[in-house]
């Protein structure tokens, strides 16, 4: 068989194309894989920036919550302080470190023997720490060094120590809605006893003495 020059060269000419088409099919897939990589390599880098913020947001929204629940419980639920003076020693120590109930009087009444905190009625921006001696409709009145409560004299277990025996005050008659306070180291505290304004209204009571947590734990009673 004789095959002519023109039918040789077009012979050759689509070969030639042949071998261009799969080069450019070729260079076309491979364009194609590394726009495909890329586009996952872009999809993994905004997954692992939307997980990060989202895991960054998670933990905003707990110091977040945590810092709202802080300043919740400390102005609604407790009340902390630390005790400067010795008027409630040996019941309170010195440096002690409370917490106390703000709740503890939202239905109820302070009790006598109640160890209460509330600004210190005649220089509201101090807090004191006392005992609830007299309450509603109470008389109060030390003679002699002993306590005498509507009367009767009133046995304490609490005291450092006895009351000097020249200790006498005036009689005292507690107010509707108000309180008699007294410290258990009667002889070195500065109470209802002295005070200009000796009652402290219960409005003004900011909570119940509940436990000492520093330098030592315990409950306060």
């Amino acid at each position: 068989m004789v095959v002519s020059l023109d039918e040789k060269n077009w012979s050759e000419t689509d070969k030639a194309d042949e071998i261009a088409e799969k080069l450019h099919s070729e260079e076309s897939r491979t364009e194609e894989e590394i726009q495909k990589e890329n586009d996952l390599e872009q999809t993994d880098t905004k997954k692992k920036k939307t997980n990060f913020l989202k895991e960054a947001f998670s933990w905003v929204m707990v110091v977040v919550c945590a810092f709202v629940l802080a300043f919740f419980v400390t102005n609604f639920v407790i009340i902390k302080a630390e005790v400067p003076t010795g008027s409630m020693i040996s019941t309170i120590m010195i440096g002690d470190r409370l917490i106390g109930n703000r709740l503890a009087y939202l239905f109820s009444d302070p009790e006598r023997g109640d160890i209460v905190m509330f600004p210190y009625p005649d220089n509201e921006e101090e807090i004191y720490i006392k005992r609830v001696i007299g309450v509603p409709g109470d008389t109060v009145q030390v003679k002699e060094g002993v306590l005498y409560l509507n009367g009767e004299v009133f046995e304490e277990d609490y005291l450092n120590e006895p009351m000097k025996k020249e200790e006498d005050t005036e009689l005292f008659t507690v107010p509707e809605g108000c309180y008699f306070m007294m410290g258990d180291n009667r002889n070195h505290s500065w109470d209802s006893r002295y005070w200009e304004h000796p009652f402290v209204e219960k409005g003004k009571i900011l909570g119940k003495a509940w436990f000492r947590y520093d330098p030592s734990w315990g409950l306060i009673k």
